[in-house]
């Protein structure tokens, strides 16, 4: 018998394997966008799945971050701003957005809301 902890595990690797098998599948963009929310703080990072490596990375952590609660909507917001920003200056306009296990609400959408404000296509 699976417990419900497994039973919740398993439905979260589900999730992330049916968006990012999406993502592969139907994406023709060469760059992903991988978020990853914690309760207190939100990571970006733009990856280069055709060479697979990390391009550029922004999180709530950060010295240019100046949130004072890197778990709102706001420092969410910022941080996606500022990955727009460094993705601009590095010629990147199109990505795909990775949002894993969660969904695309709160956090998530205000971090890609911002990304696309600043000039990153997702």
């Amino acid at each position: 018998m699976v417990s419900n902890i497994k039973r919740q595990q398993l439905r979260r690797k589900r999730r992330v394997n049916r968006v990012r098998n999406s993502i592969r599948r139907c994406s023709t963009r060469q760059y992903r966008l991988s978020v990853f929310r914690s309760n207190s703080n939100i990571y970006a990072q733009l990856i280069d799945d055709a060479k697979g490596v990390t391009v550029c990375s922004v999180n709530t952590l950060q010295d240019g971050i100046s949130s004072a609660n890197g778990g709102s909507v706001a420092a969410a917001t910022e941080v996606g701003t500022k990955l727009g920003g460094l993705a601009a200056g590095l010629n990147i306009t199109e990505a795909a957005l990775d949002r894993g296990p969660y969904r695309y609400h709160g956090r998530i959408a205000a971090l890609a809301d911002a990304a696309r404000a600043a000039g990153l296509n997702l």
